[in-house]
C-alpha cells in the first residue's frame, strides 16, 4: 500500500481509502466488519463516513469495529446534511455542528475525530461561522482536521481567504465528485487546491459501478446493486457514457487491466489525490481496488484517456 500526505499536514493516508455509505444499510454489522477486517489487512488506513449514512448506522458499525483498532485508522466524517425534520439538526452553523459533532463521536465511540468534513456548502450560515466552529473543535481536540466536501472553487477560495484573515485552521481537504466521467472539478477545484496545498479526495470513483463493467447497454439493472436503489444512481446510464465506457474498458484491456483499476489508477495519477475513497460490499471488492493502485500511468496512457474522454473546456470568453 502506497499512503500520501493529507493536505498541507503530518497525516498519511492510503492512497485507496474505504467508504462506508453502504454500511449499516445494504451491509449488515458482520458484512461491514469483514469488508473493514479486509481493509485493514491490505493497509487500508482511511475510512470515510457521515452522519448521514443510513442517519446514523454507518458510523454505529463503524464504533463498534474500531475497538482495539482506534490507532491503526485515520477516520472521517461528514456533517451538514439533514438526519430528522427539526429546524437545527442540519447545516453548517456552530449550533448544529457542536451538536453533530458530539453525537459522531458517541456513535464512533471514540473521543476524536481525525478528518471533519463539511457535507455540503451552507447557503444560510456565513462561512467565518463555520469556520470558527471547526477552529473550536481543533483546540478542543475533539477533531485533528477539517475538510469540506462538493465546494465549489470560489467556495474554497472563500475560505481559505476568512481562516488566513483570521488566523484560523484552515480546511486541508475537498472531497467531490469526480471520476472518468465526471470531470467538471478540473476547471477550478482541483487546481485551486494543488496551487494552495489541499488534498482532493474523490468520491464515486466507479461511477457506483459503471466504471467497473458491471452494467450493458439496454440490458437489466443486476439485483442488488447500488445502480437498482434509485434513479440518482440510474442518471448516468446513457448512450454516450455506455459509448465512452466500452473504450475506456477496450484502453484498459490492451494493457492488462480492467476498466475499474483505469478509473482507480487515473485518479491516483493527479498528485493532488491523497485517496480515493471506493465502497465496497464484499471483502473481494477490497482487494480489487487496492490492486489498482498498483498501476502507475504513463504519459502516454494518460494522453489516450483524454482523447477517449476530454478533460473541461472553460467557456470562451
Amino acid at each position: 500500500m502506497q499512503y500520501r500526505v493529507l493536505g498541507n499536514t503530518g497525516a498519511k493516508v492510503s492512497v485507496v481509502g474505504l467508504g462506508a455509505n453502504n454500511f449499516g444499510g445494504r451491509n449488515d454489522e458482520a458484512s461491514s466488519f469483514r469488508v473493514m477486517d479486509q481493509a485493514l489487512d491490505l493497509g487500508v488506513n482511511f475510512i470515510d463516513t457521515a452522519d448521514y449514512y443510513n442517519f446514523g448506522e454507518s458510523e454505529k458499525v463503524i464504533g463498534k469495529w474500531l475497538k482495539g483498532r482506534r490507532n491503526s485508522v485515520i477516520l472521517a466524517t461528514k456533517f451538514e446534511m439533514a438526519l430528522d425534520d427539526s429546524p437545527h439538526n442540519h447545516g453548517a452553523s456552530r449550533y448544529h455542528m457542536f451538536n453533530a459533532v458530539e453525537d459522531s463521536l458517541r456513535r464512533l465511540q471514540t473521543n476524536h475525530i481525525d478528518l471533519y468534513q463539511v457535507h455540503w456548502p451552507d447557503p444560510y450560515t456565513p462561512i467565518e461561522e463555520t469556520l470558527r466552529g471547526l477552529d473550536d473543535l481543533v483546540k478542543q481536540g475533539k477533531i485533528r482536521y477539517f475538510g469540506t466536501s462538493n465546494f465549489s472553487g470560489l467556495q474554497l477560495s472563500e475560505a481559505l481567504w476568512t481562516s488566513r484573515h483570521y488566523n484560523l485552521n484552515r480546511s486541508v481537504s475537498e472531497q467531490c465528485y469526480y471520476n472518468l466521467l465526471h470531470r467538471r472539478v478540473e476547471l477550478e477545484v482541483t487546481p485551486y487546491c494543488s496551487a494552495n496545498g489541499m488534498s482532493i479526495i474523490p468520491y464515486f470513483p466507479l461511477e457506483s459501478g459503471l466504471l467497473t463493467g458491471k452494467y450493458r447497454r439496454n440490458a437489466p439493472i443486476p439485483e442488488g446493486t447500488r445502480m437498482a436503489s434509485g434513479e440518482f444512481y440510474q442518471r448516468s446510464l446513457t448512450d454516450e457514457n455506455f459509448d465512452i465506457v466500452e473504450k475506456l474498458s477496450a484502453f484498459a484491456e490492451e494493457r492488462g487491466h480492467t476498466i475499474g483499476e483505469l478509473a482507480i489508477a487515473w485518479l491516483l495519477a493527479n498528485p493532488t489525490v491523497c485517496s480515493v475513497i471506493a465502497g465496497a460490499t464484499r471483502p473481494e471488492q477490497v482487494i480489487k481496488n487496492v490492486e489498482a493502485a498498483n498501476w502507475s500511468l504513463s504519459a502516454d496512457d494518460l494522453k489516450g484517456v483524454d482523447e477517449i474522454v476530454p478533460p473541461p473546456q472553460p467557456p470562451e470568453r
